[in-house]
């Protein structure tokens, strides 16, 4: 059964990438015939299915389709062109003001929230979004390890290791790992320079949009602000982040029906929701799901710490470049939740504190999202978007920007992580 489910994930993958508007239906396929042949018992699929993540999206688009509607993305989209010199330096804005978000709260949320943001700046300038679009994306999720709060790699890290929010920041007398993602960031900003470098047009923004109603912006900003609340929880549900961004977005319909646009508002707000992007998490929970079942995400595990043997260099950078390689294709939450005891034994058979490997862990499988359109959530959703407004995104095109950022920031967390924790 190993056999096949590997062929079967690898064609998967393949369908993703040769043909992108195939992506949902290719990953509900191959979840189905997992579940069939057992490789997902029947009774694990809705256990596999990470409901939190797919109504955090959920309830975060509905409030998007109401701050879209009041039309303070274009009155940011317009401050934010007053700001800027030309369209290279919009992106690069745009890009750090989403790691910025992200580093505080889920990264698919910040794509979400900004995104629309970064559609009015191209519809205002006429310019093709992909680029600006990807680079919020891959910068939300590079930001993703820099806090407690900000990925759900993080949350596990911090659980597992019994971390508090300030560890991030300062831990044991040492830079945490927030310092390293930092670094990542800004060296990313030269990448985008370059990568944009003839994007040099002038912007302007000779209109004033006057926005219509200011609670879809106020509830935006109530999310962020409950999450990172929730946070400090201690044995909260599974499912609260997603109850919470649920909430707003019924609240937000609520209001609109009162007043006056009855439920015909309402079910345009239900429409909104992109159910092929929750369509392909859910194939993919149940895909990594039938994996991890038949011990291929084990294996991979042993035999990182296999090959890293007792070189504690060795040992460090397989396990920061190998994460990085996996996450691309693979779903990070159950690669890290499989990796942190192997990690941790590791570092006791050694007779040394795990923080190194810990850190290198969590930057690699993170920030490896970014190598494909698929590796992460909020390069699922941003591509989502995009085919929403009549683009698709082939492997080539992510490719551009997400190899390069991702090398980049790996490359200098890596350097980071090993002079400070070694």
């Amino acid at each position: 059964m190993k056999i096949a489910v590997i062929v079967l994930f690898v064609l998967m993958y393949a369908v993703m990438i040769i043909k992108p508007a195939w992506r949902t239906w290719a990953a509900l396929a191959v979840a189905l015939v997992f579940v069939v042949m057992g490789a997902v018992p029947a009774k694990e699929v809705l256990d596999a299915i990470d409901f939190n993540v797919l109504m955090m999206i959920a309830g975060t688009m509905l409030v998007v389709y109401y701050f879209i509607e009041s039309k303070m993305p274009n009155r940011i989209a317009e401050l934010l062109l007053v700001k800027s010199k030309n369209v290279r330096t919009v992106i690069i804005l745009m890009s750090l003001f989403s790691g910025v978000v992200s580093a505080f709260i889920d990264n698919v949320a910040t794509v979400l929230m900004i995104a629309p943001v970064g559609i009015a700046i191209c519809k205002k300038l006429k310019i093709n979004p992909v680029g600006m679009l990807l680079s919020i994306a891959v910068s939300s999720n590079l930001q993703g390890a820099a806090t407690l709060v900000g990925d759900t790699t993080s949350i596990m890290l911090g659980g597992y290791a019994d971390m508090s929010f300030l560890d991030f920041f300062f831990m044991k007398g040492r830079p945490g790992i927030f310092w390293a993602v930092e670094l990542g960031a800004l060296g990313t900003v030269g990448v985008m320079w370059i990568l944009f470098r003839k994007q040099t047009q002038p912007v302007t923004s000779e209109t004033h949009t006057e926005v219509e109603s200011y609670y879809p912006s106020i509830f935006l900003l109530a999310i962020v602000v409950t999450l990172i609340a929730a946070s400090f929880i201690p044995d909260k549900p599974a499912i609260t982040n997603g109850v919470i961004c649920c909430a707003y977005g019924v609240i937000c319909m609520m209001i609109d029906m009162v007043r006056g646009r009855r439920a015909a508002g309402a079910l345009k707000a239900l429409r909104e929701i992109d159910f092929l992007t929750l369509g392909l998490l859910c194939g993919l929970f149940i895909v990594i799901r039938g994996l991890n079942h038949v011990g291929l995400i084990d294996d991979v595990a042993k035999a990182i710490a296999k090959l890293g043997g007792s070189n504690l260099f060795l040992l460090y950078t397989v396990i920061v470049w190998v994460s990085v390689l996996i996450s691309a294709f693979v779903d990070n939450i159950p690669y890290v939740a499989t990796m942190l005891p192997v990690v941790q034994s590791v570092a006791a058979s050694m007779g040394m504190p795990p923080y190194l490997l810990y850190f290198g862990l969590l930057s690699g499988a993170t920030l490896g999202g970014n190598l494909t359109p698929v590796g992460a959530s909020a390069n699922i959703t941003a591509t989502g978007i995009l085919r929403r407004e009549g683009y698709e995104v082939s492997l080539k095109d992510f490719s551009k920007i997400g190899i390069p950022f991702t090398l980049t920031a790996v490359t200098i967390g890596y350097l980071f992580i090993w002079f400070v924790w070694r």
